[in-house]
C-alpha cells in the first residue's frame, strides 16, 4: 500500500516535468534582471523574472504553464531595445550567453542552435554571391554552382528540422535561387519580386516573433543603399501586393508598423502616402475609430501642412483665427497646462530663448480645466498670444492636433505652415539654431 501510494504521488510528477531558461550575461555587473515573456500575435504575457547572481546567470523555470512558442526575453531599459528572442518546443532546456558586442550563443536547445546554424551559413553564401557580382563576373558555371550550393543549404536544413519549430521560420526564410544565369539587374529585379513568396504573413509563429517585421523593415529601408522616396513609395506598393492576399488584421499590423517608423524619420509625406493609399481604408474596414483618428490627426499635423485653424484671442485685442495672425514671420505654438510641471520649467525658456529670434512670436494655446489659475500664470509672458482651450483633453482643438501630452511645440511660417514639431525645448533650441 505505501509502494502504491509513493507511485500516486508520483505520476503527476511526471506529467508536470519541467524545463529551464538558464542565460549568463556578460559583464554580469551591467545586468541586474532578466524577464521572461511569452509572445502572440497579440500582446506579451509575462512569465517570470529573476535577479542576476554574482556571475550574471539568472534561471528561470518553464513548467507546464510555459507552452511551445516564442519567448522574448528583456534585460535593460528601454525594453524594446534591450531584448532577444527565442525559442521554445516544451521539449528541452535552453541555455545560453549574452553580451552586447556579441548577441546571443545557445549553449544547448537544438532547435535555437540549427537556427543560428542555418543563418550563419546563408550569410556565408549571401557574402559569395555579393562578391561573384562585386567583381563583375560573367563565369555562368561559377554562377550556378553558388546557388546549387544555395539551393542544397536550404534544403538540407529544411529536412534536418522537419517537426520543429524553426522549420517554420527555416521554410519562411526561403531565398530567390535562379535556375539559369542572371545579370545582376536581372538578379537583383527578380530577387525583390520574390522577397516574399515563402512568407506566410498569418502564421502565428512567425508572427509572435520579430521576423515579418525584421523582413519588411528590412526589404522597405536597406534594400537600396541610400533610399530615395520615390524608392520607398515602390517598396510600400511591393510590400502591400505581398500582403494583399492575408487578413486586415494582419495587413494593418505591418502597414501601421511601418508608418510608425515614417514618423519617427519625420518622413510625414511617406507616412501620410501609407495612411491614404493603404492604411486608413483598411482600418475604415475593420472599424478601427482609434487609428482611423490617429492616422486623420497626424494628417492634420504632418510638416509642411497648413496648421489647422482656430479662434485665437490677443491681448487687448478682437478675438481673431489663427489664420489672420500676420505681425510675425514665424510663431511657434505651444500647447500647454499651468498644471503642467514641465511648461512651468520650459515657458520661461521660451521667453528667454525668444529673445534672440525677434522674428518669431509664441502663440500658448492653454489646456485648462478653468480659466483661473492660467489667468495668473499668462501674466509672466504679456508677449505672448494667449488663447484659453477649456475641456483639457476633450477640447476639440487639443483633439485636432492629436495633443497627448504638455508642452507640445508646432513651429510655424508667416503662412502658417507646420515647419517642425520639436519634441521637446532641446530639439527646439536645436531647430532654432540651425535658422
Amino acid at each position: 500500500m505505501k509502494k502504491l501510494l509513493i507511485l500516486l504521488i508520483c505520476l503527476p510528477a511526471l506529467g508536470f516535468a519541467q524545463h529551464e531558461l538558464k542565460a549568463t550575461f556578460s559583464p554580469a555587473e551591467d545586468f541586474t534582471y532578466a524577464f521572461l515573456y511569452k509572445m502572440t500575435p497579440a500582446d506579451p504575457i509575462f512569465i517570470a523574472n529573476a535577479k542576476l547572481d554574482s556571475l550574471g546567470t539568472a534561471s528561470i523555470a518553464l513548467d507546464s504553464t510555459a507552452t511551445p512558442g516564442i519567448y522574448k526575453v528583456i534585460y535593460a531599459l528601454p525594453p524594446e531595445e534591450n531584448n532577444f528572442d527565442f525559442i521554445y518546443n516544451g521539449k528541452e532546456n535552453v541555455e545560453l550567453s549574452f553580451d552586447l558586442q556579441n548577441g546571443v550563443e545557445f549553449l544547448t536547445s537544438n532547435e535555437n542552435k540549427l537556427w543560428a546554424s542555418y543563418l550563419k551559413s546563408m550569410d556565408i553564401i549571401n557574402r559569395t554571391i555579393s562578391n561573384y557580382y562585386s567583381k563583375e563576373s560573367t563565369d555562368e558555371k561559377a554562377f550556378m554552382d553558388i546557388f546549387k550550393t544555395l539551393k542544397e543549404t536550404q534544403t538540407a536544413y529544411e529536412n534536418s528540422s522537419e517537426n520543429t519549430l524553426v522549420n517554420t521560420f527555416i521554410k519562411a526564410n526561403k531565398p530567390y535561387i535562379p535556375s539559369e544565369y542572371q545579370s545582376i539587374k536581372t538578379y537583383s529585379q527578380n530577387l525583390k519580386s520574390n522577397y516574399f513568396t515563402s512568407i506566410n504573413f498569418d502564421d502565428p509563429l512567425l508572427q509572435s516573433s520579430t521576423f515579418i517585421s525584421d523582413r519588411v523593415n528590412g526589404f522597405v529601408f536597406n534594400l537600396v543603399e541610400t533610399p530615395e522616396d520615390s524608392t520607398y513609395k515602390e517598396h510600400i506598393d511591393l510590400v502591400a501586393t505581398a500582403i494583399k492576399p492575408y487578413s486586415d488584421k494582419t495587413q494593418s499590423d505591418i502597414f501601421v508598423m511601418l508608418w510608425e517608423r515614417f514618423v519617427t524619420m519625420g518622413k510625414d509625406h511617406i507616412a501620410n502616402y501609407i495612411a491614404d493609399t493603404y492604411l486608413l481604408a483598411i482600418s475604415s474596414k475593420m472599424n478601427d475609430t482609434d487609428l482611423t483618428q490617429r492616422l486623420s490627426t497626424f494628417k492634420n499635423t504632418a510638416l509642411g501642412v497648413v496648421a489647422p485653424d482656430f479662434k485665437i484671442s490677443a491681448q487687448n485685442e478682437e478675438t481673431k483665427m489663427l489664420s489672420d495672425l500676420d505681425d510675425s514671420e514665424n510663431y511657434i505654438l505651444v500647447f500647454w497646462s499651468s498644471n503642467c510641471g514641465h511648461c512651468l520649467e520650459e515657458l520661461p525658456q521660451l521667453k528667454t530663448l525668444l529673445k534672440n529670434y525677434p522674428t518669431y512670436k509664441v502663440i500658448a494655446f492653454g489646456i485648462e480645466d478653468s480659466a483661473s489659475r492660467w489667468s495668473n500664470e499668462i501674466k509672466n509672458y504679456p508677449d505672448f498670444i494667449h488663447t484659453l482651450g477649456l475641456q483639457k483633453w476633450n477640447n476639440p482643438i487639443v483633439n485636432t492636433y492629436g495633443i497627448s501630452a504638455t508642452p507640445t511645440y508646432f513651429v510655424l511660417d508667416k503662412g502658417k505652415k507646420i515647419m517642425a514639431k520639436p519634441y521637446d525645448m532641446v530639439a527646439l533650441k536645436t531647430y532654432l539654431s540651425k535658422k
